[in-house]
């Protein structure tokens, strides 16, 4: 039979008041240490949130430095108005000059008074709009005949409102882009350009024209600069095309009985917005006819 004994053995226990103070001072250290821990804790909890606002600070200083320092593109020469302004002496269409905008410049509206004795189209147009590319097929030529005659001016506003309808090509921007780059190297060519970009249209939902395909569109209008091309590459005035695009959705729009656009084609005559049928050319002819009456250009 084993026999299991309590060994006896080993220091002795300290007596009950020893053991008391024992306690005491352990509990004493502990305490100690989580005053320790606890001003560590708040001194960390008070870096981070000093860090966080050093980096919220350094983000915004870094998004105002940057608005400062990135100046934003000029604009094309000869669409000053954000529009080019197209008309004849009766035998030859040419543009009107003037200089480009400055970065951020505000667009200089055409003088009408100068223009009484036509009739004064202005067209807010998306090279991938169909609708645009039906009005151009409807009533181009006709304008185009009017324009040459001497007996009307153009304004043509490029904008681009249905980038996402180009498969991420961004087609509408560097379609406008190549539009201003015409009217910055080779003006007097515009209309035809205008033209031809029509005729040349891409269905929505696709990537559109290439750049290289731009350039070709453009000589073939009659455009013979190599600026023109390397404009439409290097998307020269791309900046320039969204700011102008949001000019003319947000407003005012000058010389005109509309406030904003609110979609292409945007048709003005006189100042008067056209509400008829895009694909009625009779339709745009009255409308025309109505207008320089009513202003006594007729």
């Amino acid at each position: 039979m084993v026999n299991f004994r309590m060994s006896t053995s080993g220091p002795a226990r300290p007596p009950k008041k020893d053991r008391r103070e024992e306690a005491r001072e352990t509990a004493r250290l502990m305490r100690a240490e989580q005053v320790k821990r606890d001003t560590r804790r708040r001194l960390f909890l008070r870096g981070g949130i000093g860090i966080g606002l050093l980096a919220v600070v350094a983000i915004v200083s870094l998004v105002i430095v940057n608005n400062v320092n990135a100046p934003a593109a000029p604009g094309p020469a000869n669409m000053a108005s954000d529009g080019i302004l197209l008309g004849s002496d009766g035998t030859t269409v040419s543009a009107a000059t003037t200089t480009a905008l400055e970065a951020d410049a505000d667009p200089v509206a055409t003088d009408q008074t100068a223009l009484a004795d036509t009739a004064n189209i202005v067209m807010y147009v998306d090279y991938l709009c169909p609708i645009c590319g039906n009005f151009e097929k409807t009533n181009g030529e006709q304008i185009t005949s009017w324009v040459t005659a001497g007996n009307a001016t153009v304004e043509i506003h490029p904008i681009s409102i249905l980038d996402r309808l180009s498969s991420g090509s961004k087609y509408a921007t560097r379609a406008a882009n190549a539009a201003a780059c015409v009217a910055n190297y080779e003006p007097d060519t515009f209309l035809a350009f205008n033209t031809a970009m029509f005729a040349d249209q891409p269905a929505e939902n696709t990537t559109g024209l290439t750049n290289d395909e731009l350039a070709s569109v453009a000589e073939s209008a009659g455009v013979t600069s190599t600026e023109v091309a390397s404009c439409i590459t290097d998307q020269t005035y791309s900046d320039w095309v969204e700011a102008s695009t949001q000019r003319a959705l947000a407003g005012p729009i000058p010389n005109s009985d509309i406030d904003t656009v609110e979609g292409t084609p945007t048709v003005l005559v006189n100042g008067v917005k056209y509400a008829g049928s895009n694909s009625d050319a009779t339709a745009f002819e009255a409308f025309v006819t109505e207008q320089m009456t009513a202003t006594g250009g007729e």
